[in-house]
């Protein structure tokens, strides 16, 4: 059975959506037992209120920008259908997001999503690295995954660059894939077969030169009280 998980990222108006703010961008990488697959969903919003200029600075996302984009309501259903009704939703800091997904939910009419398939890359992240900086860009810096494109805060790059940095918190791209090709080999076959199959480099010849090897020799002869001609003689009958 394949196990499909959704990586994904919000960028908001501000910081609660109690107090009013909105989702103004979703994006999401979908990942099929732990590959990428290519699948990915991404719309910005309309939030129909305006933003400040710090908040502006992080996303770069523009009251006028958006002005033409549809309502979080137009669009629930297709992103809904995007991530199912069974994936895992991976998200790092995942209460800020789910909190204002399952917000705009309920404001739509919908059913919240729940916790129980939230999976954040925060939390494993601050397990697997205690006492270090764990942002997201700190991550990508940590397993050498390129973020260079990372100018402003986007939620489909920050899903695709979360999607990799989930991957190396689990152990690295594609875990368990080699492993798992090799065992399928060694249900089939012997592994005399496999062994023969593997393509082997013939023997390298390293001749010593004879120069070398009588400076060697007069070297050897010159030491004193040598270790192993001690033991030698130890064990001489």
């Amino acid at each position: 059975m394949s196990l499909r998980e959704i990586v994904w990222d919000t960028e908001t108006t501000g910081l609660d959506p109690f107090s009013g703010d909105k989702i103004v961008e979703i994006g999401a990488v979908e990942l099929i037992n732990h590959v990428r697959t290519g699948k990915s969903y991404h719309q910005y919003i309309n939030p129909l209120r305006s933003m400040s200029e710090e908040v502006i600075r992080v996303h770069g996302l523009t009251e006028e920008f958006l002005s033409d984009k549809p309502t979080f309501e137009e669009i629930c259903d297709d992103f809904l259908a995007f991530i199912g009704s069974d994936s895992a939703l991976v998200a790092h800091n995942a209460v800020f997001d789910m909190k204002f997904l399952n917000y705009e939910l309920e404001q739509v009419g919908r059913q919240p999503i729940s916790n129980d398939r939230v999976i954040d890359t925060l939390i494993i992240a601050k397990k697997k690295f205690p006492g270090s900086r764990v942002n997201l860009d700190e991550l990508c810096h940590r397993f050498n995954i390129d973020n260079s494109n990372r100018t402003v805060h986007g939620a489909l790059l920050d899903s695709e660059l979360l999607a990799d940095v989930y991957l190396e918190l689990l152990g690295g791209k594609e875990p368990g894939f080699i492993l798992s090709q090799e065992e399928d080999i060694l249900s089939s076959q012997s592994v005399e077969e496999v062994v023969s199959q593997k393509k082997l480099h013939p023997a390298r010849d390293y001749p010593i030169p004879e120069e070398d090897y009588q400076n060697h020799l007069s070297f050897i002869q010159s030491l004193k009280d040598a270790m192993w001609l001690k033991e030698e003689k130890n064990d001489t009958p």
